[in-house]
């Protein structure tokens, strides 16, 4: 089912284009940059975007020129990932998955985060998030019990239902266009 959800929306992002993509991007950064929780947060978890996920380099440094401290996840393994600093766009490299990842030491202060943005390939109104299926961010937010998630996605990736186990980790607030 899961896989079948994941299969359906890629089939319906083929529908947009770059540039509609970027647009929605814009509205939703616009959005999220005026959230009061972000506006608070001094330690925020991103992501380096990949094509066809809601852009975030612009946020990244419009976050860092706020003076927040970004953090940003970088795969170690196959079922793994750990945190860095962001420390300015020449600090990322392409990574294991053709991800832009954050070189340096792994940051491991996982309490100080205070915000989680978090990419998803479908949520539901329930705070429900459906992966890529292999772990990755359900496994590290289980180590953020404390941080405020917010699931960030497009607004074909909002669905009725996201098919969940105990494995899954719930979002606070979805933010979409």
């Amino acid at each position: 089912m899961k896989s079948d959800l994941r299969r359906h929306i890629r089939q319906i992002k083929l529908l947009y284009t770059a540039a509609q993509l970027k647009a929605y991007s814009e509205v939703i950064w616009r959005r999220l940059m005026q959230h009061p929780r972000l506006m608070e947060a001094r330690t925020v978890l991103l992501y380096a975007s990949m094509p066809g996920e809601v852009e975030t380099m612009q946020a990244i440094a419009e976050l860092t020129a706020m003076g927040k401290t970004v953090i940003l996840p970088r795969v170690t393994g196959r079922e793994t990932m750990d945190l860095c600093v962001y420390r300015g766009r020449e600090s990322l490299q392409s990574g294991t998955l053709g991800i832009l990842e954050p070189t340096g030491e792994p940051f491991t202060a996982y309490s100080s985060i205070d915000v989680a943005l978090v990419p998803g390939m479908a949520f539901d109104a329930e705070g429900h998030r459906l992966g890529r299926g292999r772990g990755y961010y359900d496994r590290l937010l289980k180590l953020l019990p404390n941080t405020y998630k917010i699931g960030v996605c497009f607004p074909f990736q909002m669905v009725d239902s996201v098919p969940v186990n105990n494995l899954d980790v719930l979002m606070n607030e979805i933010i979409s266009f």
